[in-house]
């Protein structure tokens, strides 16, 4: 039994790390650098390193490395509640130390560019930076033409969530005769990942899991950046990143389980 939770904490930090230094830092060097020509090709890095970071421990853990689709699977019944608490607490923790790390090979470029473009940290002006860590409604970089509300911010959240989470079910589960094989669903799974990027990023970056936000907003906050990591005194920031994938995760789930997979069986049982 200790092995087994060993196995599980091991496998959710050490893959929730990996996504979140290897997106997060596409996004670092995208701001600091200029190293990417545009949205794609961010999202893209995204989608590889979901795609790694599961392959590299779903022999560990289940790999949900995600808050929302951890909920979602205890939701259908595909994992025990006892488990859960252990598999959030090491994704919290993985990302944390993910945006440490960042921080940490980063510090001085950051600072240089916060000086070059007149930008002190903890101001308003400095979402700029803090948004390599955390995520922000309308996404900084869209420009003067993204008017994006908290509700408009929560439904994108929430359905790139559910379409997230519904595809790891229809690629994943056995009722689905049409999936591909399981060596190659990690890599649908960040193609998936890419694709919803690549639509919600302008409107909200694109979150989709509560501790890739979540653990490094807090890490910026610690880090100087304050009040302009949590700009929303109402909060709205909580409820965006952390409430919206969770609720689309668990309708995905509530989809999959009691419409998709009941179909899919009846049909599999017709062609018998």
């Amino acid at each position: 039994m200790y092995q087994s939770l060993k196995h599980d904490v091991v496998g959710e930090l050490l893959g929730t790390a990996l996504l979140v230094f290897f997106g997060c830092g596409a996004v670092a060097v995208s701001v600091l650098f200029s190293a990417h020509s545009g949205l794609w090709q961010i999202a893209m890095i995204w989608g590889a390193a979901v795609a790694l970071a599961i392959y590299a421990t779903r022999h560990l853990s289940c790999a949900h490395l995600n808050p929302a689709v951890s909920l979602a699977m205890v939701a259908s019944g595909r994992m025990r509640a006892s488990k859960l608490p252990l598999y959030i607490t090491a994704q919290f923790a993985g990302a944390f130390f993910a945006a440490a790390l960042l921080y940490l090979l980063f510090a001085d470029s950051i600072s240089h560019f916060e000086a070059l473009h007149g930008i002190v940290r903890g101001s308003p002006e400095s979402v700029q930076t803090a948004m390599m860590f955390g995520e922000f409604y309308p996404n900084p970089g869209s420009g003067e033409a993204a008017v994006v509300s908290m509700r408009t911010a929560f439904l994108a959240e929430a359905i790139g969530t559910f379409a997230l989470v519904l595809m790891i079910f229809s690629l994943t589960e056995g009722c689905n005769l049409g999936r591909p094989d399981n060596a190659l669903a990690p890599l649908f799974i960040g193609g998936t990942v890419a694709m919803i990027i690549a639509v919600i990023a302008p409107l909200t970056q694109a979150g989709l899991n509560p501790a890739r936000d979540l653990s490094p907003r807090l890490f910026a906050m610690l880090a100087g950046w304050q009040d302009a990591a949590f700009p929303d005194a109402e909060m709205g920031f909580l409820a965006v990143y952390v409430l919206g994938p969770i609720a689309g995760g668990l309708l995905a789930a509530l989809v999959f389980t009691k419409l998709i997979e009941p179909l899919m069986s009846a049909k599999r049982c017709d062609n018998c």
